[in-house]
């Protein structure tokens, strides 16, 4: 790994975790659409959709739990990038407020 790479990586301050879930994501219109969920960090999620959207778009989400025992998890988001990916597009997304 050259020394750029290495001083890159280190400055992330929270790692990804894949967690490949589906996700609920209602749009500022009331609009509700479902995606997955690739990866989730302290600031931010990578989500995979079916469509553009639009950089700077806001919109929140729900995450349901897989258990009783924990509450779903639920944030409003802004996109930072959005960008093909197969038959889909991916979004980078900043966590703006995690409300749940």
């Amino acid at each position: 790994m050259s020394m750029t790479m290495k001083d890159y990586t280190e400055k992330r301050d929270f790692h990804r975790m894949q967690v490949n879930s589906e996700i609920e994501i209602t749009d500022g219109n009331g609009h509700q659409f479902r995606a997955v969920c690739r990866d989730l960090s302290g600031t931010g999620m990578q989500i995979a959709v079916d469509r553009p959207v639009a950089e700077g778009a806001e919109f929140s989400t729900l995450m349901p739990s897989p258990s009783e025992n924990f509450p779903p998890f639920e944030t409003n988001v802004k996109v930072l990038r959005c960008a093909p990916d197969g038959d889909g597009f991916l979004l980078g997304t900043a966590i703006t407020e995690v409300k749940k």
